[in-house]
């Protein structure tokens, strides 16, 4: 998976889980010539939906759902702000060493991780993941199989031999992601039950900005963010021509998507072509027929996002 920092503080790219299925997602993010961005963040999501969140600048973690907020108490925040404090640390380390190794000196730099788990509630289910990426690219992650290290790029093979010989602290990750991640995930569900079964149905649109631009189906103000959005022609789905974005979060908790589809006029006007959205825990498809009066034209859809998604630290604390 590729890692690309996404600078509205939100997740974009998340599973297509189903509605019986739950997953915690930690995400750290550490920056070098950005300005007016601060140079480590770190968040935790929940289903999608942000739970907390810390920066260099505030030096304090926050609680961002009102029920998480409610649910724990003050030593709780403490304990996480002392957690985000050190981290904030290793990671302005790791980020320079990351620089040294790839013979960098200025310019943008980012530097992630995401860790987590996810828990089917109906099959029991568990998948566990941690994952590092460094300007965009993969750099290092975990495989719970072997407990060792998997390093694409030479530059990280320095770091992998040095998590490998850890057999100890290896150990200690498969323990927390699959035992006190899940343990975790767990109360975090049951303590945001009555958010995490809100559903919100889609508002969809076509858009185009000129007749030979590609047609974007739109769905935004959903909730929550596991969604499909499908093309089909004549009734089968269309996979050919067809650019899928990622789901991104709106001000209000809610999300949207686009997906694009490559089409000439006379091809949509002799055939019959519909945008499909299907949101997790609503049973009903959404559909708009690809017709002329459907098709909202004369606006600039570059902003309807495809930014990927960012990544968050577990141990070691120094991972170069």
């Amino acid at each position: 998976m590729k890692v690309i920092i996404l600078l509205i503080l939100g997740i974009g790219l998340l599973p297509t889980v189903s509605a019986a299925s739950h997953s915690i997602r930690y995400v750290y993010t550490a920056t070098s010539g950005i300005p007016d961005f601060p140079e480590f963040v770190n968040l935790g999501i929940l289903d999608g939906m942000q739970i907390d969140y810390y920066d260099s600048n505030t030096k304090k973690v926050v609680p961002k759902q009102d029920w998480m907020a409610k649910a724990v108490g003050s030593d709780y925040w403490d304990r996480e702000t002392q957690n985000s404090i050190g981290r904030e640390k290793s990671f302005k380390a790791n980020i320079d060493t990351a620089k040294q190794r790839f013979n960098q000196t200025g310019g943008v730099h980012v530097l992630q991780e995401m860790y987590g788990c996810e828990w089917d509630d109906e099959t029991g289910v568990i998948e566990d993941f941690d994952q590092h990426g460094y300007d965009g690219e993969d750099f290092i992650s975990f495989d719970l199989k072997t407990l060792k290290w998997v390093a694409p790029t030479p530059q990280a093979f320095i770091s992998k031999n040095k998590l490998d010989y850890n057999e100890a602290g290896n150990e200690g990750e498969k323990h927390y992601l699959t035992q006190e991640c899940i343990e975790w995930l767990k109360k975090y569900v049951d303590y945001g039950k009555s958010s995490l079964m809100w559903t919100v149905p889609p508002s969809v649109s076509l858009l185009q900005k000129t007749p030979s631009s590609p047609v974007t189906c739109h769905a935004t103000g959903f909730y929550p963010s596991e969604v499909n959005i499908l093309w089909q022609k004549d009734g089968p789905f269309q996979h050919e021509d067809v650019e899928t974005g990622h789901t991104l979060p709106n001000g209000d908790g809610t999300f949207q998507k686009s997906v694009l589809l490559t089409v000439k006029p006379e091809e949509w006007k002799n055939n019959k072509y519909q945008c499909v959205v299907q949101v997790s825990g609503i049973n009903k498809d959404f559909i708009k027929d690809l017709i002329e009066s459907e098709i909202q034209t004369n606006r600039d859809t570059a902003g309807i996002s495809h930014t990927i998604t960012p990544i968050r630290d577990l141990w070691p604390a120094c991972l170069f």
